[in-house]
């Protein structure tokens, strides 16, 4: 399969190698809003302008947008889905209908297939909490995040006027992820799962208490968190904050029909967000270009691949190796 990137940061970065480890992917460009020339890829891939875009459209089954949900993929996703096969990681959960609708209709209306919110949460997390669920339906279930750096929350942070870089940890509450483990269902709000930690690098003279403010108050990001807002140097930055490590748990409880009780978990420990990030987008790519060369048009979510679709091995192999 054909891919190309489209936005080069942190994520756009993880997808490149992802692509290296697939046999079965071959990377056509990297598409970017920088200058180019600017832009020094791992690999030996020609880098391009995003307005050149139209202009390479044979050489992409798939196109992969590595842009934040915040603001870029809301608009970005709709308007790639209408003229390209895409994948995106839209990660704000409470938004994920509404972007799901506005895709759903560009790839319809022009025959295509887009897949959003890939990655691991959601993603492989919303997978694990289905499938517990349906083992378990006189249950609960439990996600927690971290610690570790958000990639979307930092780059909300980010887009506030003032701010010249920022690391947001989610960090989930202990005694909370031991009540759940140990089987004693709590109800847990919001603010009881997790606190959030935010370093920043403000610009010189900028109002650091309005940023604050803006932080807390953000909705569907920190306003039911309680957060704590640091400001830092931009060398204590790097030094302290440069790696991009992250993690959590999806646990479900419950019971069965005699009244035993069992504790389902999936867990992962990411010494990298945004490369782990792209190994899912790339395995969700895989499973889109074989939808569209099928005919499955429209968007999707993870929910709606087969498992099998995933991987590089025909259905021999994994009857053979995986089951």
């Amino acid at each position: 399969m054909k891919l190309a990137i489209y936005g080069y940061g942190n994520l756009g970065k993880g997808v490149e190698s992802a692509i290296a480890q697939n046999p079965d992917a071959t990377l056509t460009g990297i598409f970017t809003r920088r200058n180019p020339s600017a832009v020094k890829p791992i690999g030996n891939v020609p880098v391009y302008m995003i307005n050149d875009l139209p202009n390479h459209a044979a050489e992409i089954d798939v196109l992969i947008i590595c842009g934040g949900s915040a603001t870029d993929l809301p608009k970005m996703t709709p308007e790639l889905a209408a003229s390209f096969n895409v994948v995106d990681s839209f990660d704000t959960h409470a938004k994920i209908p509404e972007h799901f609708a506005r895709v759903d209709e560009a790839a319809k209306a022009n025959g295509h297939t887009a897949l959003i919110s890939g990655g691991w949460d959601p993603g492989m997390f919303s997978v694990n909490r289905l499938y517990a669920s349906a083992i378990l339906p006189d249950g609960q279930d439990y996600t927690f995040w971290g610690r570790g750096v958000s990639q979307g929350h930092s780059d909300a942070i980010r887009r506030i006027e003032g701010v010249l870089d920022a690391r947001q940890y989610t960090v989930p509450i202990p005694a909370a992820v031991e009540a759940v483990r140990a089987g004693k269902n709590p109800t847990l709000s919001t603010r009881e799962k997790h606190t959030r930690e935010c370093y920043v690098v403000a610009a010189e003279g900028a109002d650091k208490a309005r940023i604050e403010r803006e932080i807390k108050e953000m909705p569907n990001y920190f306003a039911d968190y309680d957060t704590t807002v640091t400001f830092i140097s931009a060398e204590e930055m790097k030094k302290n904050h440069s790696g991009l490590p992250h993690g959590g748990s999806v646990i479900r409880t419950g019971t069965t029909a005699k009244g035993n009780r069992h504790v389902i978990e999936y867990s992962l420990k990411l010494d990298s967000n945004p490369e782990f990030t792209a190994g899912v987008l790339v395995a969700l790519a895989r499973a889109v270009d074989r939808l569209n060369k099928r005919g499955r048009t429209g968007c999707l979510t993870i929910f709606d691949i087969a498992p099998a679709d995933l991987s590089p091995l025909s259905p021999e192999e994994l009857r053979k190796k995986m089951l």
